[in-house]
């Protein structure tokens, strides 16, 4: 393929600007390789919402 082919041709209709532009758009997503999800971690803000206990929230209002 040479530089001065193009990646694809509309061969029906007369798109607007924007709409190539939506199309070029979704074929470089969809050509994208997908990343790789990152780990959810707790968040130390979560960690310290939750009681120490074993028994969890049930023992949490429990006296000790």
């Amino acid at each position: 393929m040479s530089a001065e082919e193009p990646l694809f041709r509309v061969v029906r209709g007369v798109p607007t600007a924007e709409e190539l532009a939506a199309l070029v758009g979704a074929i470089i997503v969809r050509t994208r390789p997908a990343a790789a999800p990152t780990p959810t971690t707790t968040s130390v803000w979560a960690r310290s919402a939750r009681p120490a206990s074993s028994g969890g929230w049930r023992t949490a209002g429990l006296p000790r």
